[in-house]
Order: C-alpha cells, then sequence, then structure tokens
C-alpha cells in the first residue's frame, strides 16, 4: 500500500498536480533563474552567467509561426554545471530522475533526464535569453525553455524562474 501512494504521488508530481514537490530554501530573485534540488551544487544564474557558457543559437516558428532564432544555453550544460545526474551519472536508479521547471505565474513542465542527455538523445533542449538578437521581452523572459524538435511548443515554458531536479527515491 505503502508503495502504490508513493507510486501515486510520483506520477501526480510529474504531471504537476501536486503541488507539494519538495523545494529548497533557494528562492528565485527577478531576473534569476534557480537551478536546485538532487543537484551537488544549486545554482542562481543571471544572464551573464549564462552569456559565460557554451551557447547556441536555433532557428524555429515561434507560438505564433513567426521565424525566431533563440541563443542560449543548453539545459544539459547547466545541469551538468549544477551537478545533477547527466551523463555518465545518469544510470540505474538515476534513470527516473526528471526536472520541473516552473516559471513566474506558476506554469510547470516535466522533463526526464534523459530527455536532456546529449548521450541519449539529439534534442537540444535550450534555455534561451535572447530572441532574433535581443533580450527576451517582458512576459517572455528573461528565460525561457526551447525545445525545438518538439512538435508542439507546449513545454516551452516562458519567464522561466526555477529548475527543480528531483530524484525518485
Amino acid at each position: 500500500m505503502v508503495m502504490r501512494r508513493s507510486l501515486a504521488k510520483m506520477v501526480l508530481a510529474a504531471l504537476g498536480l501536486l503541488t507539494s514537490i519538495p523545494q529548497t530554501e533557494m528562492a528565485a530573485e527577478i531576473g534569476r533563474l534557480v537551478i536546485a534540488g538532487a543537484v551537488e551544487r544549486p545554482l542562481n544564474l543571471q544572464i551573464s552567467d549564462l552569456e559565460k557558457m557554451p551557447h547556441v543559437s536555433v532557428a524555429v516558428k515561434d507560438h505564433d509561426g513567426n521565424p525566431t532564432t533563440f541563443e542560449g544555453v543548453p539545459l544539459a550544460e547547466l545541469l551538468k554545471a549544477a551537478g545533477a545526474p547527466i551523463g555518465e551519472k545518469l544510470r540505474g536508479a538515476n534513470m527516473a530522475s526528471y526536472i520541473v521547471a516552473e516559471a513566474k505565474d506558476g506554469y510547470r513542465v516535466v522533463f526526464a533526464l534523459p530527455e536532456l542527455d546529449p548521450a541519449f538523445t539529439d534534442s537540444k533542449v535550450l534555455v534561451a535569453y535572447a530572441a532574433n538578437g535581443k533580450p527576451l521581452p517582458d512576459g517572455q523572459g528573461p528565460f525561457r525553455i526551447v525545445a525545438p524538435q518538439e512538435k508542439r511548443p507546449a513545454r516551452w515554458i516562458r519567464m522561466l524562474e526555477r529548475i527543480e531536479v528531483v530524484k525518485i527515491p
């Protein structure tokens, strides 16, 4: 019975229906991105921190179908910098780990860690900080997730504030 309850909580958390996901003490400040949870080094980043990291550009169509070039850092690089179980650490029990990305307005999306790890997929999920050479406008940024290989942009979360790495016990 305890195992079923635990499994139900994990499923609800993954679907964003359970709001009591453990949160660390680190809260996002305006204009910053927090990466916390099951990581070795929680991060509290601003745009200038991302600009110093390996960054890429992707040309896609935005929500309105307009061609847009987003610039940012692969989410996998940010997770690696925080010490999340990416790369050689992503095996065994860590294969069930996931991230919950949360926006300023409370919108949340989930990605399994293997979806983000270049050793498992060619998909490049990006934490963008610029579009068409300019900072993301209010209501879009300062950070957003762009998943260019997805058919629907439902997980292209705007106003990204927090990424929580969750490791299923």
